[in-house]
């Protein structure tokens, strides 16, 4: 594991981790798309964290200059956008990750600013997000992890026009 995530677990307490943050760590895993399904509270955005770090990072500790995002976190809902964030700004924080929310209800002229300054990962619901990406203030040509968080209520909820048109911005690899 990347030491500076390493020491970020242990700062939080974590002394081990969780069914799903091992198997989204499972080194064998790496760079494969996984599918993850696993209760309320079990550690699931931690671990998908962990499973992105590697591509992320590579052998590096640390993240170099902020650019375009290399990470994008789709969530369903504000709320959910904004602890997926949280929790991921932790964990990278060591590695000197710069993170961006761009998600509906907030001010969207500071969201295009943060962008512009560069972020590592992008986390935001999927209207907001495609709304950046359509004003050409958030470009994905340098993702290298796309995440849907709750992939199953976005598409209950309607998200389906919106995931499919962000996912062919993204590089095909």
């Amino acid at each position: 594991m990347i030491k500076t995530i390493a020491d970020a677990l242990s700062e939080r307490g974590y002394e081990t981790l969780t069914d799903v943050q091992i198997a989204c760590s499972d080194p064998e895993l790496q760079n494969a798309d996984l599918l993850v399904s696993a209760q309320t509270g079990s550690g699931k955005t931690v671990g998908f964290g962990l499973a992105i770090a590697p591509t992320l990072l590579g052998d590096e500790e640390q993240f170099g200059r902020a650019a375009a995002p290399m990470a994008l976190v789709i969530a369903p809902t504000r709320e959910l956008a904004m602890q997926v964030n949280r929790e991921l700004a932790w964990l990278f924080a060591k590695a000197g990750v710069r993170m961006a929310s761009c998600v509906g209800g907030m001010d969207a002229r500071e969201e295009r600013r943060a962008l512009e300054r560069g972020a590592h990962i992008v986390v935001g619901t999927p209207g907001r997000l495609r709304d950046h990406i359509t004003k050409g203030a958030l470009v994905l040509d340098d993702i290298r992890a796309v995440i849907l968080d709750e992939a199953d209520e976005m598409l209950d909820m309607g998200f389906r026009e919106d995931l499919e048109f962000m996912l062919a911005e993204a590089p095909e690899e």
